[in-house]
């Protein structure tokens, strides 16, 4: 396979037909080595062979380990070494150029074939691991702690490691620590002259009390319409279940220029008020009670994701022993379900804590003078001051804040046990709620539901009419303009303007969702049933590209990937995985929540029976984590056609993402065609999502079937013999 990145991409082929084995930009390493004179990749022969010394070993012998950690070892550690060693300049220091003279080849970014020889050699190290007894000899468990080591290192770390390393440097690239300090303790940051003038509080306090705010209302939002799903009779459960997936799949901007038009000076609401009551229009929209508002309404669809799985796992005899005990349905509640609601509670909130701190796009729209800190970070790096190191330091804000909330989560969790699904048969009925809940969680997502409704009822309607607010004559030119379809001597043209970004972006998304699941239930099987050191390192690690902002990643993937080793800037595949690592941590929080519930003694019963680690987690573990599986794809998969400040600064001529085409749809003033574009989006991310529900399908924790018991006179005859055998 070729061992450097291919322009033309994997699946054209061209590496087959017209490149290989002549053109040496298509040959493999051992071609590259002799005849193109890349003489550093031969030395990668050595530790692939070295396993063959295994043949006449057993796996019980120490020599069997040793030889694959070595091979394994030493061939990944080479690999990086050369890698960032030479690039497309020759040697890429200063003292290698001075060592060993001027190099006259060069290196390209690495391709298909350098992948395939890097997961050989992380293989061959997993492997030795297990054999010499690491995580039990548990080959499967041992392999994927390395895969996601490797994975979050080198598109978590490693890319956010060059913009923080960018803090402590000035604009000449010099190690600058007095102008990082200065940089950290500015009063822009810190300043807390609102609480005695009418100025403004730091960024910093901003947007820890929006987060905060917001976490607060869409966990008790989100736990409010999972009890109204499950604990109520409530008769539109399924329209309402869909009802609060709407804001995760719609632009961010789109929600505050529908708030604007309702809630503005010149709303239709505010306007209503103002000529029925005199009440005179105020701007209580900008500022920080409009993005709130916009927060709590984009976020709550987050927590109830998470929410629903745990709630529906909590067990009805737990409740029933209560209520026997002569508790009555608060007390019940309160003393029983809520506390083994805690891992989904602490998720949902800490979840919902990061997306408020990472949220750009609601501020950016009804901030107003109100300062956050990813806001600041944007105009830092695209603004007239151009201070990367400035917006490195407030992304190291952010990160100080993420992991506060992390161990603040995990504190309040403790080390109790919130197990509730056993693997025993089980019957019974959720237990109902009192007159008095029912009435408080009626009264919250109801009332959230009906202004959803109306939101998402005026974008659909300003697709239609010539220009939204202002002339409201009807009209089809948007949707013909964007999605126009023609017949040509060929079949079928795609005439609109949109549809190039709209293939682009459904193709990326679709092939990112799954990738997004399945790296993000494996990390919470890993992290629940697993022991092993560094284990909370690790899982921070996960949660890392979650707690900085869009701009940032977008950021950090070009300067660590627009130069050999990794080369991946303009290609679809640096959205595939900003994509995966992004929105993974929803993976991880839901499968974390809803794992904690399943008790060890399934995988013991499975592994007792034979099956090992992997068929454990196939055949027990994912069938009983349908509701994280289909929060993990959900998410993942609108994620990828909603997402904004990440992908801004990656998209390119050839991978145009549909935010990207709106948002240059906005700055043109085509509102119409952009409202009708978001129309389209929201309807083909609501069929994906009814889709996906369908294909996972549901979880079956116990039976519901009513079982009739009639009462009889009591006999003390002696059984017969069919009874007996019954």
């Amino acid at each position: 396979m070729p061992w450097y990145l291919l322009e033309d991409g994997f699946w054209s082929f061209i590496w087959l037909t017209d490149g290989y084995p002549t053109d040496m930009d298509y040959a493999p390493a051992i071609l590259q080595g002799m005849l193109a004179e890349r003489l550093w990749l031969l030395p990668l022969a050595l530790p692939l062979l070295l396993p063959l010394r295994l043949i006449p070993l057993t796996k019980n012998d120490p020599r069997y380990s040793r030889y694959l950690i070595i091979a394994g070892a030493s061939g990944l550690i080479y690999m990086l070494v050369q890698g960032f060693a030479i690039g497309v300049s020759g040697w890429q220091f200063v003292s290698l150029d001075l060592l060993f003279g001027e190099l006259e080849q060069q290196q390209y970014g690495m391709g298909y074939g350098a992948v395939l020889c890097g997961l050989s050699f992380l293989i061959l190290l997993t492997t030795g691991l297990a054999a010499s007894g690491f995580l039990k000899g548990d080959v499967f468990v041992t392999g994927s702690i390395g895969l996601v080591v490797t994975l979050v290192g080198i598109f978590v770390f490693f890319p956010v490691s060059q913009v923080l390393f960018s803090a402590f440097v000035d604009n000449d690239g010099s190690f600058a620590p007095v102008a990082f300090a200065n940089k950290l303790f500015s009063d822009n940051i810190w300043s807390v002259s609102c609480l005695s003038s009418g100025y403004s509080c730091g960024i910093a306090w901003n947007s820890l009390a929006l987060a905060i705010s917001t976490a607060f209302l869409t966990t008790l939002l989100g736990l409010a319409f999972a009890l109204v799903v499950t604990r109520t009779g409530f008769r539109w459960k399924k329209s309402l279940r869909l009802l609060t997936v709407l804001p995760i799949i719609t632009p961010p901007f789109v929600i505050g220029l529908a708030l604007i038009l309702l809630f503005g000076r010149s709303g239709v609401v505010t306007q209503f008020f103002a000529d029925v009551f005199n009440i005179e229009p105020g701007r209580w929209l900008y500022g920080m009670p409009g993005v709130l508002f916009a927060q709590v309404l984009s976020f709550t669809p987050i927590s109830f994701l998470v929410l629903i799985g745990v709630v529906e796992g909590v067990s009805p005899s737990m409740e029933e022993a209560s209520q026997t005990l002569h508790a009555n349905r608060w007390k019940t509640f309160v003393n029983v379900s809520l506390p083994l609601m805690r891992p989904g509670l602490a998720n949902a909130f800490l979840l919902a804590f990061i997306e408020s701190l990472a949220d750009f796009g609601n501020p950016m729209v009804l901030g107003g003078d109100f300062e956050v800190l990813s806001t600041e970070i944007f105009f830092a790096i695209v603004g007239a001051q151009n201070d990367q190191g400035y917006a490195a330091v407030l992304a190291m804000v952010l990160l100080a804040f993420t992991l506060s909330a992390f161990f603040l989560q995990r504190r309040w969790l403790g080390k109790k046990s919130y197990t509730t699904v056993t693997g025993k048969a089980e019957s019974g009925a959720y237990m109902g709620l009192n007159d008095g809940m029912k009435v408080a969680c009626y009264m919250a997502a109801l009332p959230w539901a009906a202004l959803t409704v109306v939101i998402y009822g005026m974008i659909m309607f300003g697709g239609f009419v010539q220009n939204w607010g202002y002339d409201n004559s009807f009209t089809l030119q948007h949707y013909t303009d964007a999605f126009a379809v023609g017949w040509g001597d060929f079949g079928v043209i795609w005439e609109g303007a949109a549809w190039d970004s709209l293939w682009t972006t459904l193709s990326i998304s679709a092939i990112a969702a799954p990738f997004t699941a399945l790296v993000g239930l494996l990390t919470a099987y890993l992290l629940v049933r697993q022991q092993f050191k560094w284990k909370d390192t690790f899982e921070f690690g996960t949660m890392l590209s979650f707690a900085i902002p869009g701009t940032v990643i977008g950021i950090s993937y070009i300067l660590a990937f627009n130069v050999p080793p990794f080369e991946l800037t303009g290609t679809g595949v640096i959205l595939i995985i900003c994509f995966v690592f992004r929105n993974m941590p929803v993976g991880v929080r839901g499968g974390i929540a809803a794992m904690s519930q399943l008790d060890k003694s399934l995988d013991e019963a499975s592994l007792t029976l034979g099956a090992n680690s992997l068929m454990t987690f196939r055949r027990v573990i994912l069938p009983l984590l349908r509701p994280a599986i289909i929060a993990a794809l959900v998410y993942s998969f609108v994620r990828a056609i909603t997402s904004v400040s990440a992908v801004i600064f990656l998209v390119s001529a050839d991978h145009n993402m549909a935010t990207s085409y709106i948002i240059g749809l906005v700055e043109n003033g085509e509102f119409g065609i952009a409202i009708a574009y978001c129309s389209v989006l929201i309807l083909v991310m609501l069929s994906v999502i009814i889709g996906i529900n369908l294909a996972v399908g549901q979880r079956r924790l116990r039976r519901t079937d009513s079982i009739s018991i009639t009462p009889t006179k009591t006999s003390f005859s002696a059984p017969s013999l069919k009874e007996k055998q019954a």
